[in-house]
């Protein structure tokens, strides 16, 4: 057999092997850099196209108006434009969608997180997730030809198109996400802690409350968010079931128009381009950013104030 020896530094850089390795490491740090650049160039866009078509929106309608106003009748022959309608319904359909998802996420996520054996877990996690795999207007219609008219024999009131059936479905569709970033924060919270609340003489449920869910707070305060944001910007269930009619009501058994849903509507109807009912979808689609934003600027402080390092 040949005999074979493992080459000397002099002979690697001779060869050029060493110089084609720093060629490849430094295509691959640029490569990854313009990877981690295009989200946020990208979101750049995102903001410089809102601000830019929203600009001669609020040049034309003052902003207190905007957002104080009543009356959402872009179209109509003396236009008002009023977003509290389109707000108040946003902020029902996503404050349902979470008093649906935070607790029963939570009561899930402490089972298979505590409770459930490997198997059980290994089970019923993905079959949860699958959840996000159905399309969203599949939900919507769901809700506008199933759960409404179920519901509408025991909730006194209900109409066809009504802001509680969507928010309930929402907060099914976003159960996933909460499940899901909730057990994996509870399971990083070491088992020694466990172990020293058992040592303590503690149930299993006060280790649960006491000690993992304190431990992994930051985890689930982000699975919140992510799920309020996925509430606030969903589109297709409240197109659908919601209604499409600017109504400023707090009661959620009728219908109205959100954010999302008039940015819908707005788009595949025949608006000029470049009126101001055109420049009014930026001006909310404006507005939906920022709350957004503000919901994950909050979710970071929290994770930040309240993150436990093991």
């Amino acid at each position: 057999m040949p005999n074979s020896s493992i080459p000397t530094s002099a002979e690697l850089i001779q060869s050029g092997f060493v110089r084609r390795r720093k060629w490849i490491a430094r295509g691959m740090k640029t490569f990854l850099f313009l990877c981690a650049a295009l989200s946020v160039f990208v979101t750049t866009a995102i903001v410089f196209v809102l601000v830019r078509d929203s600009w001669d929106f609020f040049a034309n309608v003052p902003l207190f108006d905007f957002l104080f106003g009543t009356m959402w009748t872009p179209v109509f022959a003396n236009p008002q434009f009023g977003v509290l309608p389109l707000l108040a319904a946003t902020l029902q359909t996503a404050g349902l969608a979470m008093a649906i998802a935070v607790p029963f996420g939570l009561i899930m996520a402490i089972y298979l997180s505590e409770y459930a054996r490997p198997a059980v877990r290994e089970t019923i996690k993905p079959a949860l997730e699958m959840l996000e795999a159905v399309p969203t207007v599949v939900y919507g219609y769901f809700a506008l030809l199933v759960m409404t008219p179920f519901l509408q024999g025991f909730v006194p009131g209900l109409k066809g198109i009504n802001l509680l059936v969507p928010g309930i479905i929402l907060g099914i569709m976003i159960l996933p996400y909460v499940v899901s970033v909730s057990e994996d924060a509870m399971r990083a919270v070491p088992n020694s802690l466990r172990e020293g609340g058992y040592g303590l003489g503690m149930a299993k449920w006060q280790v649960a409350t006491r000690i993992v869910i304190p431990g992994a707070f930051s985890g689930i305060t982000a699975a919140f968010i992510l799920g309020m944001s996925r509430a606030v910007g969903e589109t297709m269930v409240l197109a659908v079931a919601a209604g499409q009619n600017p109504n400023l009501t707090w009661d959620p058994r009728e219908g109205a128009a959100t954010i999302t849903a008039y940015i819908v509507q707005m788009s595949l109807g025949d608006v000029a381009h470049g009126s101001i009912a055109y420049q009014s979808i930026f001006a909310v689609g404006l507005l939906l950013f920022v709350i957004t934003l503000l919901f994950n600027i909050i979710g970071f402080y929290l994770r930040r104030k309240f993150r436990e390092a093991y």
